[in-house]
């Protein structure tokens, strides 16, 4: 049911941003609702319709019409979690395949941000929690509803500033262990290819004026008619490493959508992820064992 929230702007708070201002107001649903809700108009400042970087000043009114009750990245949802490490800043998870990280326009519910947003705020669900103690799992990459493997989250908006700066300075290390269809002659090499989106089939792939991407690789093992590899993505594309290793006529096993072997599921895994603490500054490091099993591939 939707509601009219009207704040008035004080001394103090002036000069901050009409997106932040809301998103520390209003608790019960996610930072990308409340930036929808401000660009399709449902927000107004002394009854003029302004952008989400507005900056506030004092005296202004701030009137916005939302639906508390719409089920977003917020909703807060009961589902299990493998968690690898927790501290008051962030919180590091070994996400299963067909588990999407956050609510889509087809799929509402039973995301990573879903679980998240029920774990992080298990113990004032049910009680008066005083609003500054909820916390917002904040997105700072993304794996593929497919992928599955090492993922960070942040707790806290310097957590998310800080580590969001660090992926996009690539400082961060991230290593992926897949499964891909023949024997991959090279022991080592790097794929080169533009990444682009072609709107007519609704699809990301290898597109001349596209994006660069680059991905390096390394042979672990070779099967009878497969190959073990060690992925490292360079740039951090749409379905790079899907795209890329298509590229090289050695799709991933289990991705239908560019060419590879059936099987269950995607051979892809996150199985490393390194950055710097957004606090301490010290760098941290994670590992995680495939969720697919290797064993499937060498008896064949």
């Amino acid at each position: 049911m939707s509601a009219k929230l009207q704040f008035q702007i004080e001394e103090t708070i002036k000069r901050n941003r009409l997106d932040r201002f809301l998103f520390e107001q209003i608790t019960e649903v996610s930072k990308i609702f409340i930036s929808n809700q401000i660009d399709a108009g449902f927000c107004t400042i002394n009854g003029i319709t302004e952008a989400r970087g507005y900056h506030l000043r004092a005296g202004d009114a701030v009137e916005i019409q939302i639906d508390l009750t719409a089920r977003t990245s917020m909703t807060p949802e009961p589902l299990p979690l493998e968690i690898v490490f927790e501290d008051d800043e962030i919180i590091v998870v070994d996400k299963p395949a067909e588990m999407l990280v956050h609510p889509s326009k087809n799929q509402k519910t039973g995301t990573l941000l879903n679980a998240l947003a029920y774990y992080l705020n298990r113990e004032s669900i049910n009680s008066e929690a005083v609003k500054s103690k909820i916390v917002r799992p904040g997105l700072i990459h993304r794996l593929d509803r497919k992928t599955s493997g090492l993922t960070v989250v942040a707790k806290t908006q310097n957590a998310l500033g800080f580590l969001s700066r660090h992926f996009q300075k690539r400082l961060v290390k991230k290593k992926y262990l897949a499964i891909v269809s023949r024997i991959v002659a090279d022991d080592i090499g790097t794929i080169c290819a533009p990444i682009g989106y072609f709107a007519e089939e609704k699809i990301w792939n290898v597109k001349a004026d596209g994006k660069a991407a680059e991905t390096s690789f390394r042979v672990l093992k070779r099967f009878c008619d497969k190959t073990y590899l060690k992925l490292d993505p360079v740039t951090g594309r749409t379905n790079q490493l899907r795209i890329h290793c298509a590229s090289i006529n050695h799709p991933i096993v289990g991705d239908e959508r560019y060419g590879g072997d059936e099987f269950a599921r995607l051979c892809l895994h996150a199985a490393k992820l390194g950055f710097y603490h957004p606090v301490s500054n010290c760098w941290l490091e994670f590992e995680s064992v495939p969720s697919f099993d290797i064993k499937t591939f060498s008896e064949n």
